[in-house]
């Protein structure tokens, strides 16, 4: 309701609590575990990874990313991106979700598609329900969020099935389950390889034709690189910022360096100063996110670490099989779940999760190779 309303003033005292007994579970889990009440929090979500190592990966990407948006945004503007417009049924978007699903290795005997109000990946071992929700004047967004989904998905079937029941037989955490989402969906679903894939499959399917279905057009389509208030609305370059905020914001809040009723100016600052946007209101600024309101403090950071790592698995997968373009583009992703079921999902829980970004890739975790991979992709 204060979402809807836009009423910052009516939510405030709800969170206020919330944030105290949080604050509480904090101190808890960090004597329990050993650890600072803020990392206590992040290793319910990315188990390894504390406070100030996250805190060196972003301010990292801080420095760098403002200057890459920009250029990326000026680049863009000089070639021009045809729409791509049509009517596309929610039957024919469910055929082409069932087409890549089934291309990427879906097991159909142990999951299945459905739609919901919002993407989602549920269920238990080999009963895995993937979501997505169609739009028929724009086949993207549901598409993007079947890619999404079945990188969560494809993650929980490759699960060793022999330690299903024991704590090591679980993923290693949201930030490692992002990595495989945004892999699929950001790394590879909206690549020039998997366009040349997915060209002639969306021709088939919906019937369509022209310039705007040209794989250089579609590429360029998919990566539109804007400035936006909204996270989950947000491009893969301008994304982090979002959560570089709510990261600031959250300590702050948690520290008691911030006070709750001043969260909406700090919020719309942060933004202006990390996007030069300012929120015209609550609802566009602080209210977006459901994720404090359930006091899930500590998760906001996992989706970018989900990001660097999608990056620095996604380099080495390529040093190890140069050919994995020419794979894509032929639509055979084999080879690719292959090596992230031996160095990703096949291990499990066994390894913390700094331990299997090193082991997969042969470097600690860091942004370098996420930010190698966004200026080739958008500064090339």
């Amino acid at each position: 309701m204060a979402r809807k309303q836009s009423d910052f003033n009516a939510f405030a005292p709800h969170l206020e609590e919330v944030v105290s007994l949080t604050r509480d579970k904090a101190n808890l889990l960090g004597q329990a575990l050993g650890l600072a009440p803020y990392d206590a929090l992040i290793d319910e979500f990315s188990p390894g990874l504390t406070c100030a190592e996250i805190d060196q990966i972003f301010v990292v990407l801080g420095r760098r990313l403002p200057g890459l948006i920009q250029k990326a945004i000026v680049a863009q503007s000089t070639i021009p991106t045809l729409p791509v417009t049509g009517r596309f049924t929610a039957t024919q978007q469910r055929q082409l979700a069932l087409e890549v699903m089934k291309a990427l290795g879906f097991p159909f005997d142990r999951g299945r598609l459905d739609e919901s109000e919002h993407p989602v990946t549920g269920g238990v071992p080999g009963d895995i329900r993937v979501t997505t929700r169609f739009d028929v004047n724009d086949p993207f967004p549901g598409l993007m969020g079947i890619l999404h989904e079945t990188g969560h998905a494809m993650y929980d079937f490759g699960l060793p099935e022999a330690w299903l029941s024991q704590p090591v037989g679980h993923d290693r955490g949201m930030a490692m389950q992002e990595s495989q989402s945004l892999l699929l969906e950001m790394v590879i679903g909206r690549s020039r390889p998997f366009m040349r894939y997915l060209k002639p499959v969306m021709e088939r399917i919906f019937g369509v034709a022209g310039p705007e279905w040209e794989v250089d057009n579609l590429y360029r389509h998919l990566n539109r690189v804007q400035r936006g208030f909204i996270r989950i609305d947000a491009d893969e370059l301008t994304y982090p910022l979002h959560i570089m905020l709510r990261f600031e914001l959250e300590k702050a809040i948690l520290a008691d360096d911030l006070k709750v009723k001043d969260l909406p100016e700090a919020w719309n600052a942060g933004m202006e100063q990390r996007l030069g946007l300012r929120p015209a209101n609550d609802a566009e600024g602080c209210l977006q996110d459901v994720h404090w309101a359930v006091g899930s403090f500590g998760y906001f950071p996992s989706y970018a670490l989900g990001a660097v790592m999608a990056g620095q698995l996604h380099e080495s997968l390529r040093n190890e099989r140069p050919h994995l373009d020419d794979e894509l583009a032929a639509g055979q992703f084999e080879g690719l779940f292959g090596w992230l079921k031996e160095n990703v999902h096949g291990l499990a829980a066994s390894v913390s999760t700094p331990e299997l970004v090193k082991n997969a890739t042969g470097k600690p975790l860091s942004a370098s190779a996420w930010l190698r991979y966004v200026e080739t992709k958008y500064l090339d």
